[in-house]
């Protein structure tokens, strides 16, 4: 809805796994004819398998299952897949949860760093440091990032947030290897109460 009012005459295309979901949001705000925006039902991976090359000027992963990212969208096989289906100077950006050590947030920036040459991470200092469980956004490109525009709105945010890039992005991955489908797990579960989850 953001990019429809603010961007009136893009194309969008959103991927829901959950019909059920689809249905609601149909039923219950329902999309004004005049956005261009298709809603398909299926699995994110394989809907972009499918996707023509040079498609997409932003490819936004935002997939929880319950809490957890999984597994199959967070290797560098299907960092891959949404770089061959960007056009030149397209962005891919992902949504990620972490905590504690962030062995998971640091593994998948290596991830998209293997696959695209710029590359930086979003979050709050706290998240950062692992003192809480939060959000990580990791935003990548084959052209260069805006990195000083976002890390000034970052840090004029209600809740400021820092920018990880170029020297302090290395130091964050800590030399840990890329996911592969091989060895890729889903994301860690969040501490309870976490994002509105029940206590108990």
């Amino acid at each position: 809805r953001y990019i429809a009012a603010t961007r009136p005459r893009s194309t969008q295309q959103v991927v829901e796994i959950d019909a059920a979901l689809v249905d609601l949001v149909r039923g219950v705000l329902p999309l004004d004819r005049n956005w261009r925006i298709r809603i398909r039902t299926g699995d994110a991976r394989a809907v972009l398998v499918r996707a023509p090359e040079d498609t997409f000027d932003l490819i936004v992963t935002d997939v929880f299952a319950g809490a957890r990212t999984p597994a199959h969208l967070t290797s560098v096989e299907f960092v891959r897949q949404a770089s061959r289906a960007l056009r030149a100077g397209g962005v891919y950006a992902a949504n990620i949860g972490d905590g504690g050590p962030l062995t998971f947030a640091r593994a998948q920036a290596a991830t998209v760093r293997a696959v695209f040459p710029h590359v930086c991470v979003l979050a709050e200092p706290t998240v950062f440091r692992g003192r809480r469980f939060g959000n990580f956004v990791l935003v990548a490109s084959h052209t260069e990032l805006p990195v000083a525009a976002l890390t000034r709105r970052t840090a004029g945010d209600p809740f400021p947030g820092r920018v990880e890039h170029d020297a302090s992005l290395t130091r964050f991955i800590g030399g840990l290897p890329p996911t592969t489908d091989a060895t890729a797990t889903q994301s860690p579960s969040p501490p309870k109460g976490t994002w509105g989850l029940p206590d108990d």
